[in-house]
C-alpha cells in the first residue's frame, strides 16, 4: 500500500486519512507489520534499529546507545526544534499558520538559538569525526538532514565554525548521503 503524503501542495497530512495513522498530523509516520503506526523520528530510528542492528547507528552497549541518545537529544531540542520553528514562524508562515499555532514575533530569536548552539556544537567537535568520536551515528543523521534543511531556507551553517563545515563534508561524502 502506498500512503505517501506530499506536503509541498497540501494538506493531505491534516486529512482523515493520515489523522486515522497519526493523529497528531505529523510526518513521518510508519505503519509496522500489525498493522500499528509509528511517529516521530527517533522513535521510527529506534524501532528500525532494533529490528536491524547493523550497522549500528545507535549503538552496540548500553554506553554508546546511551551516548548517541544524549548528542541527538542535544541535536533536536537545541538546534533542530529552533531552526524549523524559525523557519515555520518566519518563511514557512503562509504554509503553517493554517495548520498549527504559530509565533511569528519569535521566528528572529529561534533562529539566534539555532545558531548559537551550531557555534556551541562546532567547540565540541574540535578533534572529533563524528558527534560520537569515532562512531557515525543516528546522531550525525539527525543533524545532518536538518542542517541541509536549514541550508534551504537561509539558515546556513556559518562558513567561520570550521569543525561543523568538515562534519558536514565529511557526511556529503558518504555514498548513503547521495541517495
Amino acid at each position: 500500500m502506498d500512503d505517501r503524503i506530499d506536503l509541498s501542495n497540501s494538506d493531505e497530512n491534516r486529512e482523515a486519512a493520515h489523522l486515522a495513522r497519526n493523529p497528531h498530523g505529523q510526518l513521518p509516520t510508519l505503519e509496522l507489520d500489525d498493522g500499528s503506526f509509528l511517529s516521530e523520528i527517533i522513535p521510527i530510528c529506534e524501532y528500525l534499529e532494533e529490528m536491524h542492528p547493523e550497522p549500528a547507528l545507535i549503538g552496540r552497549t548500553p554506553a554508546e546507545r546511551a551516548e548517541t541518545r544524549m548528542w541527538t537529544r542535544r541535536v533536536d531540542l537545541n538546534i533542530c526544534e529552533p531552526m524549523t520553528s524559525g523557519f515555520r514562524f518566519s518563511e514557512g508562515l503562509a504554509l503553517f499558520s493554517p495548520r498549527m499555532v504559530t509565533a511569528p514575533e519569535a521566528a528572529d530569536g529561534l533562529k539566534r538559538i539555532a545558531r548559537d548552539r551550531l557555534g556551541w556544537l562546532d567547540q565540541q567537535m574540535a578533534g572529533r569525526t563524528w558527534l560520537c568520536g569515532d562512531r557515525f551515528s543516528l546522531a550525525d543523521i539527525h543533524l545532518y538532514g536538518f542542517t541541509t534543511f536549514g541550508a534551504m531556507v537561509g539558515q546556513p551553517i556559518d562558513p567561520a565554525l570550521l569543525n561543523l563545515v568538515a562534519w558536514r563534508d565529511r557526511v556529503a561524502a558518504r555514498p548513503s548521503a547521495a541517495a
